[in-house]
């Protein structure tokens, strides 16, 4: 956990420095989190969870479509079997395709669709049963699709985000909602 304190500082830092020049060229940063809901059969086994996220889009002068690409850490506590020291963490990387609506230039609320798909690796951490650890990990595809608000005056804003997650897994399917809430720096 220092270690993933210590990147989220050396992002910040860095954003703060670059976002000049990102705005200068339609570039958006986004540093954010919020908590996870599992939905359908991983609701039947894991709790409420929490997540954090970095983003980066290009969204073009003058058009309303443009390209996201985020990584995501998220993790839920797993109850399965009675079992209380299990997590379920999935770190993912997504390609995803934004469409901003229209609005007018004075406005600061903005709001966006966002779908796409991507990579996921879930793993299966803890203990279930004193001394035994359980270490299971696997790397599946998924889709991705949402909504968001963005609320910015000039290069600087807040923004929140409700996606679906479905990820292939075998057997059936992994299914998460996180609800985001962040900060983008750059951009128009």
């Amino acid at each position: 956990m220092k270690g993933l304190s210590k990147v989220v500082e050396a992002l910040s830092v860095a954003t703060l420095l670059a976002a000049p020049g990102l705005r200068a060229q339609g570039a958006e940063f986004s540093l954010g989190g919020g908590v996870g809901f599992p939905l359908g059969d991983f609701n039947d086994v894991a709790k409420t969870g929490w997540h954090g996220l970095a983003a980066i889009s290009f969204v073009p002068n003058g058009s309303p479509v443009g390209l996201q690409f985020d990584g995501q850490y998220q993790q839920f506590k797993l109850d399965a079997g009675g079992s209380s020291g299990l997590k379920e963490r999935i770190i993912m990387g997504t390609a995803n395709v934004v469409f901003k609506f229209k609005t007018s230039e004075e406005s600061a609320f903005r709001p966006y669709l966002i779908g796409g798909g991507g990579v996921y690796n879930l793993k299966t951490t803890g203990s279930s049963t004193p001394g035994t650890i359980i270490q299971g990990g696997t790397t599946k595809f998924g889709l991705d699709g949402g909504v968001g608000f963005d609320f910015k005056t000039g290069g600087l804003g807040l923004f929140i985000e409700d996606r679906y997650h479905h990820v292939f897994t075998s057997g059936g399917s992994t299914s998460f909602m996180p609800i985001s809430i962040g900060i983008r720096f750059g951009g128009d």
